[in-house]
């Protein structure tokens, strides 16, 4: 027969009554409160209030108890799951907290917002108890529960821990954290690897230059450096994409970037036009060189400098075209035949190419033979030239706009355009001196930039124009006249963007036979950033 209303207050009322040391003889009065689960709603409401209150004084029940609190946890009623949930972290004590936070992990899973606010709540208070009790259900959960159970619990801590207090996140809680997500970094998706990687970050033991050395070390883990890399393959691009743009954040003068910039050099280049996009609309050669770029600034000592500066020599020269003859066969003009000019593939090699040149400044004297190196310079100046006409062009465009003019799309794009073309002339005016000099220092044209080094609308001055004219003093032949034929025309609305989304629904191991994959589309948590990709 189910248990009533009326028996269940009665029943409280004994236990509420009694003195704490005598409340142990009341077991039966408490067994009535766990039978109101099996009741209607109204008795299950009140069940699930009753049961927490009263658990600790019937250690032998504990079992019981819990089993009935979780049975409301699973009813059919919202209102009685959310009643349940809501008390559920008066049962973690003791041994019972590692159990509680299982429970609460499983019930990430709810489809109802309320409901997960409700659990997410409930976790957090149970983590301030005892937060590596807290961790152990959770990790149970991210290693060996189901998928979504998994892949929520993961988006718990990496939102969640950051908001922790202090003296809950020790030194054994974050030790704890990492050898667990190390455990979890042997199969992973792309996108738990990046919440994974935002998780660590956190911690305060790894926020030192050893501590993200070690980040660095399993960055590099999962990049499969030491393998080959398959261009044809979207999974093995993805993978190293994202594994790279976990690492960048870490790189610093003390923490180096050697190994990936080595494999860049050796692997990613030679097969820069081969690579296969993990996405479709992604301009992968433009994001894998802007890769490159960022890191460059951090590579520490190699081992093969000079064969890795004769690789992004090479490919510069793919994307700096001589100057097109002055006139077609049947001796008219064929501006049709003008080579595009890809900046922003430019701007990344050069700024490549110029922060590894530090590391061997004599390579362009000593390395590269008269014959290539005249052929070089003549490259440099053709785009030098073209630079200097849409510097000026750029700049009368701009010529008194702030504010709210700035920001409409069209003037966003000159404005990065801008940007792209003054950090090549800086570098290829580097290149010109005699010897070639590496000392020039430029934001590249995607990064944020200092207030002093805010967008110049002026008029250049002939020392701004510098590259272009020494260039006409030092290099033969000479370009065709000006006035004989145009050597630039701004873009005109032919522009590409690039969309840096990467596919998260594989596995950046791929090692089959592991887990089942998450189905249905997954978001983006995170994206590189936008890129406007300038040709002409």
């Amino acid at each position: 027969m189910a248990v009533t209303i009326e028996e269940l207050y009665r029943n409280y009322g004994i236990l509420a009554d009694a003195k704490p040391e005598d409340l142990s003889q009341h077991k039966d009065a408490y067994q009535v409160i766990l039978d109101g689960v099996k009741g209607g709603p109204k008795e299950k409401r009140l069940a699930a209030q009753f049961i927490p209150k009263f658990f600790s004084s019937f250690p032998e029940l504990a079992d019981a108890a819990i089993n009935a609190q979780l049975d409301l946890c699973e009813d059919e009623d919202v209102s009685i799951r959310r009643q349940a949930i809501k008390e559920l972290p008066r049962f973690a004590a003791g041994e019972n907290i590692v159990r509680v936070a299982d429970i609460l992990t499983q019930l990430l899973q709810t489809e109802d917002s309320a409901e997960f606010n409700q659990v997410n709540t409930a976790l957090v208070s149970i983590f301030k108890m005892d937060a590596k009790a807290t961790l152990g259900g959770l990790f149970s959960q991210i290693l060996q529960g189901e998928d979504i159970v998994r892949e929520r619990a993961i988006k718990f801590l990496s939102i969640k821990l950051k908001t922790m207090p202090e003296d809950a996140m020790t030194k054994e809680v974050e030790d704890y954290i990492f050898t667990e997500t190390k455990k979890v970094l042997e199969d992973v998706t792309g996108e738990e690897f990046v919440l994974l990687m935002r998780i660590l970050m956190v911690l305060k033991g790894l926020q030192t230059m050893s501590g993200r050395q070690q980040l660095v070390e399993l960055v590099v883990e999962q990049a499969f450096l030491e393998q080959a890399l398959n261009p044809a393959d979207p999974d093995t691009v993805d993978r190293l994409l994202q594994c790279t743009r976990q690492a960048l954040p870490l790189f610093s003068k003390n923490v180096h970037s050697t190994r990936f910039v080595t494999y860049f050099c050796d692997h990613v280049l030679p097969n820069l036009s081969s690579l296969t996009s993990p996405v479709a609309e992604l301009d992968i050669q433009l994001e894998v060189l802007k890769l490159l770029a960022e890191m460059s600034p951090f590579c520490g000592d190699m081992e093969k400098v000079e064969t890795n500066l004769t690789m992004l020599f090479e490919k510069l020269l793919e994307f700096m075209p001589l100057p097109p003859e002055a006139e077609g066969e049947n001796g008219e003009n064929t501006l049709s035949d003008e080579p595009k000019l890809q900046f922003s593939y430019v701007e990344c090699l050069l700024f490549s190419f110029h922060q590894l040149g530090k590391k061997l400044p004599d390579f362009l004297i000593d390395k590269i033979n008269a014959e290539r190196l005249k052929d070089f310079k003549i490259r440099l100046q053709y785009f030098a030239r073209g630079l200097q006409v849409y510097i000026r062009q750029l700049r009368v465009a701009l010529q008194g706009k702030t504010g709210d003019a700035l920001k409409t799309e069209e003037n966003k794009i000159k404005v990065v355009a801008l940007k792209i073309t003054n950090n090549i002339n800086v570098l290829i005016k580097d290149l010109f001196h005699n010897p070639p000099s590496y000392k020039s220092t430029v934001t590249l044209s995607w990064k944020p930039v200092q207030k002093a080094e805010a967008v110049a609308l002026k008029r250049p001055s002939g020392e701004d124009m510098g590259a272009g004219s020494t260039m006409k003093k030092q290099l033969s032949p000479p370009l065709p006249r000006r006035d004989a034929r145009q050597i630039y025309n701004p873009p005109s609305g032919k522009y590409s963007a690039t969309i840096g989304n990467f596919s998260n629904a594989r596995r950046l191991q791929g090692r089959p036979g592991k887990r089942i994959r998450r189905q249905g589309p997954r978001p983006n948590l995170l994206s590189p950033p936008s890129h406007t990709h300038y040709t002409h």
